[in-house]
């Protein structure tokens, strides 16, 4: 190999690797002795535990322990905390209502653990599940944020009467009602956010075991931050230092941000190991994970969008009910519901916005980040309320956006909601976007469409959001006595190829054969610290860091090519890998210096031995706002409601592409994740019981590569100065999009047959039913 470039579409390197098989997946490591963990979980939404006997559990062959809230009790293990602080709408605390390892008196939702059993194979495991007596007296659940916010409704929590978490509330709400006041036009819409899950294809997991002798716990584990997980298992479940703790993840199919939490599995699985003095793997099977899996989105949001006589945004008001499950034990429900509202401006100069959440709780699995984080949500809101003005006005949905965009020679532009936009074209993005899309020829399409007994409909939608503006990012370079390098970021990678553009980084950077570079991650032993992968932050963040480390080792370099060359310092000069005394031909290699950084005694004494830096960057007012247009088509059978996606756009700004193969990818799988929760994914409970309907994959549909177009996409990029890599965020690109651009195809359809407009997801019953209630 050689150099690999910025920019170059270098192939993942990690892809043979893991089709072949060799990957290091939690269930492909093994450890000696080791025994399989399985929890029980409550069958009920809401129930007193009135009795529970083990005793004939522990008798089951092969049964190493069975551990009971009673036993959390006694070994006195802790809980998770909110570390944000929030308050209600009479201004009293936020209700935080922390979820035990294992419930003891009462259980809140279907799936919470109530017992841990530990046995030589899964199947003694769950078979002594079955043996274990237990008595519930159910109690009513409430499933919903209107049901558990209605006067007399059940309390999740008897201390907590009206069911209330958190209210959060951002914007000028004076001036939003003087604009609603002056208003010529106010457009009012209840859009409903619906429930899913990630499905990832590695269903979480963990191998735990305690070594009594070095009074040590090693857990792997399917998480997005080792650092993180290390901080909650030490800090807040086990409250010991953390470095009894080690957190190592591997390879890890698929994260989506579900996989972002310390779950109650990781620390019993801990301790099942201390007490049964063996290795300890716990797999959540398919079904498990629908019930146990953090969940994303559900909220309902009445919006409404003002506008005067010629079609320009005045005010935007948006109130949101969402049911965040049975526990506040954590910051993770809060961030799909407060820290994105800023992307209710999204592309417009909207000059006054007012926004409210009421955060519920209710007896259902907890919600938490999703692919798009806390930003699908309020797009979706504001593309939506969009589509539904341009209809009520008559204006094209596309001509009133453009009226209301923010034009690119207003950059940097800072909102009403105090975002500061770095960069970004949106009026290009939307231009370029329907002339790839050949958005004037639509009317042919929609005709022969109507040919063929189909309804073409035809959606837009624009997005900015904020990247990498949280936190920080490690990086750490270490070069060997031989010229190897191992770079190391607190990175995860679950997919997006940080091994490959992290290279190129580095390859470029400093001029060296990308063959000598092993990256690492996902060890809190190896990795000093990190944060992790969430939000579309790792190039910005990690990236970056890795640049900075890289000018440090750069300085040091230069440093001692100036003594081995016997130079001043001021005379070196560094490019494509080699240290050279300006002016003449005299130069020295990177490797060679790095080789003669470990010779102490060829050193001057100001001079470390060996040849590593490392770096974090994360300054304030670093985020970066990525942003894009796209462009649906689908046709529905007006027989059967079947929705099909016929022609799909996409032009994204994420500034500086380092891998442009590895980016369409990442806007590929947001897209295929935005696109099935607009037409297919849906978690639903029943609203009486607060079962779970959609527990498997016959009842939750999942999206396959049948049901897409091929998607056309392009690059706008605009370069933000607010990282030394001129990059923005791009893993969640796909999403913020793909939702609001299908919605507003099916709708478009609906509407032009006189059909009431249907919320998400637009399935194949809910489109018949709307055609029917249009031709009844």
């Amino acid at each position: 190999m050689s150099v690999q470039a910025i920019g170059e579409p270098v192939r993942r390197e990690e892809d043979q690797r893991l089709l072949k098989g060799r990957g290091r997946y939690v269930d492909d490591v093994r450890e000696p002795n080791e025994v399989r963990g399985y929890v029980l979980r409550s069958p009920h939404a809401h129930a007193r535990i009135t009795a529970l006997d083990t005793q004939r559990a522990r008798a089951a062959p092969g049964v190493l322990a069975v551990l009971t809230g009673e036993d959390l009790r006694r070994r006195g293990l802790g809980t998770l905390t909110p570390g944000v602080r929030r308050r209600r709408r009479n201004g009293s605390p936020a209700f935080v209502c922390s979820q035990p390892l294992l419930a003891r008196d009462r259980v809140r939702y279907v799936g919470d653990p109530v017992a841990f059993i530990v046995a030589e194979t899964f199947n003694q495991a769950k078979d002594a599940a079955e043996l274990i007596d237990i008595e519930y007296e159910p109690l009513p659940a409430v499933i919903s944020a209107e049901a558990a916010l209605a006067p007399g409704a059940t309390a999740v929590w008897d201390e907590n009467p009206g069911n209330e978490a958190f209210f959060h509330e951002v914007g000028d709400k004076r001036a939003v009602d003087a604009a609603f006041a002056k208003a010529d036009r106010i457009v009012r819409h209840t859009i409903p956010i619906n429930r899913v899950t990630a499905n990832s294809m590695e269903p979480r997991g963990c191998l735990a075991q305690y070594d009594a002798g070095q009074d040590r716990y090693t857990i792997r584990c399917t998480i997005q931050s080792v650092h993180a997980t290390r901080a909650a298992l030490a800090d807040r479940i086990f409250k010991l230092p953390q470095h009894q703790f080690r957190v190592v993840c591997d390879n890890m199919g698929g994260g989506f941000g579900i996989k972002g939490g310390c779950y109650p599995e990781y620390g019993l699985a801990l301790w099942a190991s201390e007490v049964a003095g063996r290795p300890v793997r716990w797999i959540a099977e398919r079904s498990e994970g629908l019930l146990s899996d953090d969940q994303g989105r559900g909220s309902v949001v009445e919006t409404a969008l003002a506008l005067d006589a010629d079609g320009r945004f005045l005010a935007l008001r948006a109130q949101w009910k969402a049911a965040i499950g049975a526990y506040y034990s954590t910051d993770r429900p809060t961030i799909p519901l407060t820290i994105g509202l800023g992307c209710l401006v999204n592309t417009y100069g909207i000059p006054a916005v007012h926004a409210e959440v009421i955060a519920v709780l209710t007896n259902t699995m907890t919600i938490a980040p999703y692919r798009g984080g806390s930003r699908p949500e309020p797009i979706y809101v504001t593309e939506t309320i969009i589509d539904r003005a341009a209809r009520e006005l008559g204006i094209e949905p596309v001509e009133l956006r453009r009226r209301n965009t923010i034009p690119n020679d207003a950059m940097p532009f800072t909102t009403v909601l105090q975002q500061t936009y770095d960069s970004g074209d949106f009026v290009k993005n939307l231009d370029d976007c329907l002339a790839l899309a050949a958005y004037g020829n639509v009317a042919e399409r929609r005709a022969a469409a109507a040919r063929r007994g189909k309804l073409l409909g035809a959606g837009v939608a624009t997005a900015v959001a904020a990247s990498g503006g949280r936190d920080y990012e490690h990086a750490e370079i270490r070069f060997d006595p031989s010229g190897g390098v191992v770079l190391m970021t607190g990175s995860m990678d679950h997919g997006q190829g940080h091994g490959t553009t992290f290279k190129q980084v580095l390859s470029e950077k400093l001029g060296i054969d990308a063959d000598l570079i092993r990256y690492r991650y996902g060890d809190s032993d190896l990795v000093t610290m990190g944060i992790g992968t969430f939000g579309s932050r790792s190039a910005q963040l990690a990236g970056s860091a890795i640049v900075v480390a890289a000018d440090r080792l750069i300085d040091k370099g230069r440093k001692i090519a100036a003594h081995m060359m016997e130079a001043g310092t001021h005379d070196i000069e560094f490019a494509d890998g080699n240290f050279t005394i300006a002016g003449t031909d005299r130069s020295v290699g990177i490797i060679d210096v790095a080789r003669e950084s470990f010779e102490a005694a060829h050193l001057p004494n100001d001079i470390e031995t060996g040849f590593a830096e490392r770096a974090n960057f994360g300054p304030p007012g670093c985020a970066t706002f990525p942003s894009g247009a796209h462009y649906c088509e689908v046709e529905i059978d007006e027989e059967t409601g079947q929705v099909e996606l016929t022609r799909y756009v996409a032009v994204d700004d994420v500034g500086r592409v380092l891998n442009p193969l590895l980016c369409e990818g990442q806007i590929h799988g947001g897209i295929v994740q935005g696109v099935g929760q607009a037409l297919m994914e849906d978690l639903v409970y029943d609203r009486a019981t607060g079962q779970l309907l959609t527990g498997s994959f016959q009842d939750y549909a999942m999206p396959r590569a049948a049901d897409f177009c091929n998607f056309e996409l392009a690059n706008n990029p605009t370069f933000t100065d607010r990282n030394p890599l001129g990059v923005k965020g791009v893993g969640e690109a796909g999403t913020l999009c793909a939702i609001p651009a299908v919605m507003n195809a099916v709708n478009d359809a609906l509407m032009r047959a006189g059909a009431p407009s249907i919320g998400a997801p637009a399935n194949a019953e809910k489109v018949w039913r709307s055609l029917h209630y249009a031709h009844n």
